[in-house]
């Protein structure tokens, strides 16, 4: 019991670091992908750095977004996330 007891609180600091920080961010990870895959002609999307759009060509890696401004082709990565998503969800009520 010696032994195992001198190592028992470190596996436990790595058990509560998996599940409580490294578990998340895959899960998170996950539905990003999930979400880059899922785009389709026609969504309403903001980009990571803003930029508001809608999707006009899908590529593997790339989507080409118009803008006021024009065209924009970027990675998939580069999407944050969908405005038509927000746009259909109900509204919360203030209390």
């Amino acid at each position: 019991m010696g032994e195992i007891g001198k190592f028992a609180p470190i596996l436990l600091m790595f058990v509560v670091v998996y599940f409580l920080m490294l578990r998340p961010q895959q899960k998170r990870q996950k539905a990003e992908k999930e979400f880059e895959k899922n785009l389709k002609v026609g969504d309403k999307i903001i980009t990571k750095s803003g930029i508001h759009g809608r999707v006009s060509e899908l590529g593997d890696d790339t989507v080409v977004i118009e803008t006021m401004a024009g065209k924009l082709k970027l990675e998939r990565s580069a999407i944050s996330n969908e405005l038509s998503q927000k746009l259909n969800a109900p509204a919360k009520e203030v209390k």
